[in-house]
């Protein structure tokens, strides 16, 4: 089937970073990139999105938020809205990485919900679903992952066509272990059907791959059937290992 979508690769800082890191990290991001086949974007803490929008303006990269608050405004201390999101010129978000889920106690209701808030405010939120060993072990892994994407699908409608999904097997996030590229195809492609079921548009949805893809490994995910990008950890706090896996998306 000819792709009628461009591949995104999002790089996921998590809590990394510092003002002069950062700079040095994107001006070889910005050296290295000139015309890229695919979309890139970078998710950054939030103190450092401004820094980060002023850096990559006029550039082929975006910028890309690690959360927002199910609030719209109010009294949340310490929480970031969809519209403070967006006055930075944030075009993507995460909602419902498996670090939110497992450490701050997000639940499937909650990362809706989020990715709600981010649809409203016309910002892309790129839902992350995932297993951890134990279910994976257990069987459990297509249960578990499709709980996790339905509750999205229930809350957001008609809207599912303009969200981003990332599968992040969580036995795979920081491990060094990766999923084979036929464990992850088969994942996305239960994914992909799951959306089809919800939308007719569900061929364009981007699905993305976010365990721990590298320079070493993303030529192989990105050539499956239903990878359509990749969420990367580690690998985008390096330069060179992160526009390798771009040159790999193109």
């Amino acid at each position: 089937m000819v792709r009628m979508k461009k591949k995104l690769i999002a790089g996921n800082w998590k809590m990394n970073g510092s003002l002069a890191a950062n700079q040095a990290l994107l001006n070889a991001l910005r050296a290295g990139i000139e015309q890229p086949g695919c979309d890139v974007a970078v998710a950054v803490p939030a103190p450092y999105l401004a820094q980060v929008k002023a850096l990559v303006d006029g550039s082929a990269v975006a910028v890309a938020a690690q959360d927002v608050s199910v609030h719209e405004a109010g009294a949340y201390t310490g929480e970031t809205s969809a519209a403070m999101l967006l006055e930075f010129g944030v075009r993507y978000v995460l909602v419902g990485h498996s670090e939110r889920r497992q450490y701050h106690g997000e639940t499937d209701e909650m990362v809706a919900a989020k990715a709600q808030r981010a649809l409203a405010a016309g910002i892309a939120p790129i839902v992350c679903v995932g297993e951890t060993l134990a279910e994976r072990e257990a069987g459990q892994t297509e249960t578990v992952v499709k709980r996790q994407l339905a509750a999205v699908i229930h809350t957001n409608g008609h809207c599912i066509s303009e969200i981003i999904v990332a599968y992040e097997p969580v036995w795979a996030i920081g491990t060094g272990r990766t999923a084979t590229p036929e464990q992850a195809q088969e994942m996305h492609a239960v994914l992909r059907a799951q959306l089809a079921a919800a939308s007719s548009q569900a061929r364009s949805i981007r699905l993305l791959y976010g365990g721990s893809m590298n320079a070493a490994n993303a030529a192989q995910l990105l050539a499956q059937t239903d990878i359509d990008g990749g969420l990367v950890g580690g690998a985008s706090l390096k330069a060179q290992d992160f526009l390798q896996i771009i040159a790999a998306a193109q």
